[in-house]
Order: structure tokens, then C-alpha cells, then sequence
């Protein structure tokens, strides 16, 4: 049996693999439990394996790649054209192994554990501060039934929390005190919890050295310069800065036909939490632009003028974006000299 390509579509306990010769004909069909994953593929001659990105891909990537075996991951909208008759997982698999061939397909760079293990500390610190923000939406909330109301933002309810406590005669019972305590409490946790994410964030920006180049980026901090160099990895599998920048969305959307463009407002493809942290670093470089005469402020004060301020803050966002890939690309030393230039 002389396999040239597999495609392999991935699930928790059961995987369907699809392999082909070197002429295209189907030479294998059959499904593995979990177990029989590496001591299969640990048989099989080195081969191209093609595989959906999504949970557990680059784990299984890694472990294949040691038996000798090329790996491409592709993203799932890329393969869903390819898919044959109805949804199944032989189809999956017999599309995955189509779909690799292709010469102009895109794949999704494989992440190291280093790489995950950066990722796993941002989504872990995005939803502490999503459960943060729904436990003050609801303090706040349960205070209004009662009549009291708290200016929205977390600072706000920190400092008035122990007031509306102590304070006896707003009409609060002692059972509610005793919730609102509690409450108070789980608020506390939350920023201890978020504070340990953000040292270990520092730590992290600390030691890598290309997330110390990002740093020098007006607009690029710590959260921002670790999220991008755990999602991106290596900067040179895009061939210029637009690339990348389109890769997190920051590019028009077209929509053109008969030879006449049309460009709509950004694309908003790609991973949202990068994109997010981007633009919000740029609207703190704009909201200081006025007080500096630098090339740059300068640039962004007559935009924001010329359109306003949210168009300017997705440009310099999208500007940022092809500085990041030049640093990482080029592995070198931000330079505002050049940038002017």
C-alpha cells in the first residue's frame, strides 16, 4: 500500500482517515479509535497528512510530525468547498485529503507548546474579565431594584461597595447585606485572579525577546505584544505586511465585479481578541495625539479631522499590524526614523 496523501478528519475518540496513491487512486479508508492513532501512523511510510485547524489539531500535528510525516493544518472554510454529498465524516476526510493537494490552498502555521501555553494565559485572563464584567453588570443591576444607583465602570463599584455596606440607613435588609457581601467578595477573587494573569503576562513579555521588540510599538503593550507573537509564530509565512494585517481583519472588504472595485469598511476576519487589542491600543496613542507634533501624531490628527476618529484608529491599527510583521519577519529593533522615511 503505497500512500502519498491522508486526510485526517479529527474528533475526540474517533478519526477518520482518507489516503490516496501517487496516481489519486483511493487506496485506504478506515476509522481509529484514539489509541490506535500514533501506533497506526508510527507504521505507516512517511506521507502528507492534512488535517481541519481547530481543538487538538496542533497537539496531533506535533506528535505526527515526529514519526517523520509532513503536516499541513487548513482552516475548516477552506475545506467545506471539497466536501462531497452530504456530511459525514468519510466525506470530511476524503475532502481534507483534496483539499491539501491544492496548490493554492492557505494553511494555518503550527503552534509550539510555547506558543499554546502563552495562548492559554490570554483566554484565561479574557474570560476572568468577562465573568468580572458580568458580576458588576449584576451588583449594579441589583442595586438599582433597591434604589441605589452606582456610575458604571469597576472603579466606581469598588469604591462605593463598602460605603453602600457601612451606610445604615439606605434600607438594605441583612439578608441582602450579607448577598451584597458575598457578592463583594467574588468581585475581590476576580481581580486577584486577573492580577496573577497579568504578571504572568509581564513575566512572559519579559523574557521573549521578540515580544520586547513589539513593546517598543506605540500602541503595542505587553497583553497586546505576547497575544500577537503566541498567534502568529513565525511572521515569515506571510509574504508582506498587508497579509498580515488582512490575516486579523484590518483591510477593506471588497466586493467588486465587471472591473469595478468597490471597497467596503474592514473585513473583520480572523481572530477577534487580536484585532480587538490592536484598535484599543490605538485609540490610546490618538486620544494623546494632540499634545505631540511627531510625524505620526501629526498624520493622525489630519485623519481624524479629514474622517474621524474610529476610521483613524483602525488605520493606525492596521499600520501597527505590518510594523509587527516587519519586526518579526526581519527580527529586528523598531525604528521611528525609518518609519517616517
Amino acid at each position: 500500500m503505497n500512500i502519498t496523501r491522508i486526510g485526517l478528519d479529527l474528533a475526540k475518540t474517533v478519526f477518520q482517515i482518507h489516503g490516496v496513491d501517487e496516481h489519486e487512486n483511493v487506496v485506504l479508508r478506515r476509522q481509529l479509535r484514539r489509541r490506535q492513532m500514533l501506533v497506526f501512523f508510527a507504521k505507516l511510510p512517511p506521507c502528507l497528512i492534512g488535517m481541519e485547524a481547530c481543538a487538538s489539531s496542533h497537539y496531533w500535528a506535533r506528535e505526527l510530525m515526529k514519526h517523520g510525516h509532513t503536516v499541513k493544518l487548513i482552516a475548516p472554510q477552506f475545506v467545506k468547498p471539497y466536501v462531497k454529498s452530504q456530511k459525514n465524516d468519510a466525506n470530511d476526510a476524503e475532502a481534507i485529503c483534496e483539499a491539501v493537494s491544492r496548490a493554492s490552498m492557505r494553511f494555518v502555521a503550527i503552534k509550539t507548546i510555547e506558543q499554546q501555553d502563552i495562548q492559554a494565559v490570554h483566554r484565561v485572563r479574557s474570560e476572568l474579565v468577562k465573568q468580572r464584567t458580568a458580576k458588576v453588570n449584576q451588583i449594579r443591576g441589583l442595586l438599582g431594584e433597591y434604589g441605589i444607583e452606582v456610575a458604571q465602570r469597576v472603579d466606581n463599584l469598588r469604591k462605593r461597595l463598602p460605603e453602600i455596606l457601612e451606610e445604615g440607613d439606605n434600607a438594605l435588609t441583612d439578608r441582602f447585606r450579607r448577598l451584597l457581601n458575598g457578592l463583594r467578595e467574588d468581585l475581590v477573587a476576580l481581580d486577584g485572579r486577573i492580577d496573577e494573569m497579568d504578571k504572568e503576562i509581564l513575566q512572559i513579555a519579559g523574557d521573549n525577546s521578540a515580544a520586547q521588540r513589539l513593546q517598543h510599538i506605540p500602541g503595542i503593550g505587553p497583553v497586546t505584544a505576547t497575544a500577537l507573537v503566541a498567534a502568529i509564530g513565525d511572521a515569515s509565512l506571510f509574504k508582506r505586511g498587508r497579509d498580515l494585517a488582512a490575516w486579523l481583519g484590518l483591510t477593506p472588504r471588497q466586493h467588486s465585479s465587471g472591473g469595478k472595485e468597490r471597497l467596503l469598511g474592514i473585513s473583520k476576519r480572523g481572530d477577534s481578541y487580536l484585532r480587538t487589542l490592536l484598535i484599543h491600543g490605538a485609540r490610546a496613542v490618538l486620544r494623546c495625539a494632540d499634545k505631540k507634533e511627531d510625524p505620526r501624531s501629526c498624520w493622525l490628527k489630519a485623519l481624524s479631522m479629514r474622517r474621524n476618529k474610529n476610521i483613524a484608529a483602525v488605520a493606525l491599527a492596521n499600520k501597527n499590524a505590518r510594523i509587527v510583521w516587519a519586526l518579526l519577519s526581519k527580527e529586528v529593533d523598531y525604528q521611528p526614523s525609518l518609519l517616517v522615511a
